[in-house]
């Protein structure tokens, strides 16, 4: 729906999915208990931790069975899910978790068939939804009563700017599986059912011009369903299946980078204006490429594996460094400016969607820094005779994804 429809019209459309979105979600909390279970079916089958709750708030803990001594990377396909019931799924990764996240965060949405992620909105955060299958309905409502509701497919996106309401349901016939990025360490989230009832029935009456009575059956507590699902298939109108500002379709779009090492698909401010705060490369590394030594100067990086084995270095200040392997379904939380690599250490792609908390993320490359000073600089930084300086060629820009011209390094676990 374009964004300068009649306002008269919007009104009316937005108030009649407001209440309709009230019903799913009451009536699906008022029949479904959350059911915590150790394994997701249709997932990967992984062990699955202990999952953070409360909006905005450390969790006491957690228990994540894989990689717990690392500072940088854990497993979020193997996290006990915040919730699970026949609606999908609720994984999420904050700075509980990775005590250096910071301006970022992340969570796994998985939903069945008719599944629905009530309406809700996060108080601190914005939000960016990568799809990884499945085919579902979004419906952002926002400032001024503007209403955008369209689908989203396998390799698309959406954003959600700050405090806007929104859901998402699947409907396709298969499970679909969301990324979820956040431009906050700890997202704050608000609910529709959980709002609904921490208010009196006089109260939503008044608000809603209905008397109290209509209110009864809804729960009083300020708890959020947070998952419920459809009675029926849902209608998608043929105007939801045409573009969207507040939709991109990431992989549909030219490569910023493409050669035999590896590829990446932006979404940034640049190719997509709507975007604040929060950017997303899906990138890929060949294993005949390798991703640059490199930082980031203003902006945090964070990651998620959606296929294939790759191994990360990370600097820290004062010299200390981790090297960590990471294969599908781990996370992992880069600070400003450290520098690191990564590179492909399996037989196929390493895929990675990496999130970034700025909308314009910009870095420095190794291959093009060392060619900003003299040799003679080099030479003095290092100790050495200008005769052992390696003969580094200049580069006019970054590689990003570089050709590997030298064998792996052995595996630590090998």
């Amino acid at each position: 729906m374009s964004q300068e429809s009649n306002p008269v019209m919007d009104k009316d459309i937005s108030r009649r999915a407001f209440f309709g979105a009230v019903a799913v979600t009451v009536g699906a909390g008022a029949v479904m208990a959350p059911a915590l279970v150790a394994q997701e079916s249709g997932a990967s089958g992984e062990a699955m931790g202990s999952a953070g709750q409360g909006r905005g708030t450390a969790p006491a803990g957690r228990t994540d069975s894989k990689q717990t001594d690392v500072r940088h990377l854990i497993s979020l396909r193997g996290k006990q899910p915040r919730l699970t019931n026949d609606a999908g799924s609720l994984m999420s990764i904050d700075k509980s978790d990775l005590n250096v996240m910071s301006g970022l965060s992340i969570r796994r949405l998985t939903l069945a068939p008719r599944g629905v992620r009530e309406p809700h909105w996060h108080a601190n955060a914005g939000e960016l939804a990568y799809c990884l299958r499945g085919e579902h309905l979004v419906t952002i409502f926002g400032n001024e009563n503007q209403r955008n509701s369209f689908t989203i497919s396998p390799g698309q996106m959406f954003f959600v700017p700050l405090g806007a309401l929104h859901h998402v349901e699947n409907i396709g016939d298969e499970q679909g599986e969301m990324i979820l990025g956040f431009s906050h360490e700890y997202p704050e989230d608000f609910g529709l059912s959980g709002t609904f009832g921490s208010f009196t029935d006089a109260v939503l009456g008044n608000t809603t011009g209905l008397p109290a009575s209509s209110f009864r059956r809804l729960k009083r507590t300020p708890q959020d369903t947070l998952l419920g699902k459809l009675a029926s298939d849902a209608v998608v109108e043929l105007q939801e299946r045409e573009e969207n500002a507040y939709k991109y379709d990431l992989e549909g779009a030219l490569p910023q980078i493409n050669s035999k090492a590896g590829s990446a698909h932006t979404a940034k401010a640049s190719v997509w204006p709507i975007l604040s705060n929060i950017a997303m490369f899906s990138v890929h590394i060949s294993t005949q490429g390798m991703r640059e030594v490199h930082w980031h100067p203003d902006t945090a990086e964070m990651g998620y594996v959606t296929e294939g084995r790759g191994r990360m270095t990370i600097v820290s200040p004062g010299g200390s460094l981790d090297t960590y392997e990471m294969s599908a379904g781990d996370t992992y939380f880069i600070p400003r400016s450290y520098p690191h690599h990564i590179e492909d250490i399996g037989d196929g792609e390493l895929k990675l969607l990496v999130f970034f908390n700025q909308r314009t993320p910009g870095d420095i490359g190794m291959s093009t820094a060392i060619g900003a000073y003299s040799r003679g600089v080099i030479a003095a930084a290092f100790g050495l005779d200008m005769g052992a300086v390696p003969d580094f060629s200049l580069r006019a820009s970054d590689g990003l994804i570089v050709p590997r011209v030298n064998p792996l390094d052995p595996s630590k676990s090998a």
